[in-house]
């Protein structure tokens, strides 16, 4: 009889264990955020995510970049320039500061800076530009037509400015942080303006 109800019992409180043990994972097992939380953070997302057109760019290192070359990671792309006043060293600092909140999560994405500006944002000026805010942020340049054919496709529009005079010209162009998907996809943006904490938290429920 004795022996009966041990059983019993053990066979009670192992069923309380994994239940409770269920309830504990679930509980602390990070969840991926729904579309509206999402937007609550400024993060909107294209459904289905858009292939991209093909386009040539250059990166900081003077090497071609095509589109494929941002799969295998997540991506967040910025649209600005090197000569920017105010809003691009602004984002850019907002960016250094996801990337550290994000620890090790961080090397799960990339980090870019997309030149509106080719004529006078050249290959080794964008490192050195890039490097007061992260060594491992990468720089985009290239011909004005193919970057525009690229921006247009991710919704961070500019004003074209070529051959301008006069050397303290200015870009108008978009605030918003372009994601693209490890497939190579553009997958959605951040609407400016940033808030870097909540920028911190999407990408981190992304990246899980």
């Amino acid at each position: 009889m004795n022996k009966g109800i041990y059983i019993t019992v053990a066979t009670c409180l192992g069923f309380m264990a994994l239940i409770l043990s269920l309830f504990l994972s679930r509980f602390y097992t990070p969840r991926e955020l729904t579309l509206d939380e999402y937007k609550t953070l400024g993060a909107y997302f294209m459904d289905p995510p858009r292939q991209l057109a093909e386009f040539t760019l250059l990166d900081d290192s003077s090497k071609i970049f095509l589109p494929e070359q941002f799969r295998d990671k997540w991506n967040i792309l910025f649209f600005g320039f090197t000569y920017c006043p105010d809003i691009c060293p602004l984002t850019m600092k907002q960016m250094s500061d996801v990337k550290e909140f994000l620890g090790e999560k961080s090397e799960k994405i990339r980090f870019f800076l997309v030149s509106v500006d080719p004529d006078r944002d050249k290959p080794e000026n964008m490192r050195v530009y890039l490097n007061n805010f992260d060594e491992n942020f990468k720089g985009l340049t290239g011909e004005i037509d193919q970057i525009y054919k690229f921006s247009t496709q991710v919704n961070a529009p500019f004003f074209p400015v070529v051959n301008n005079p006069d050397p303290n010209y200015t870009v108008d162009h978009s605030g918003s942080l372009v994601l693209i998907s490890p497939e190579a996809k553009y997958a959605g943006f951040f609407r400016a303006p940033h808030d870097t904490t909540k920028i911190a938290k999407a990408l981190a429920s992304l990246l899980n």
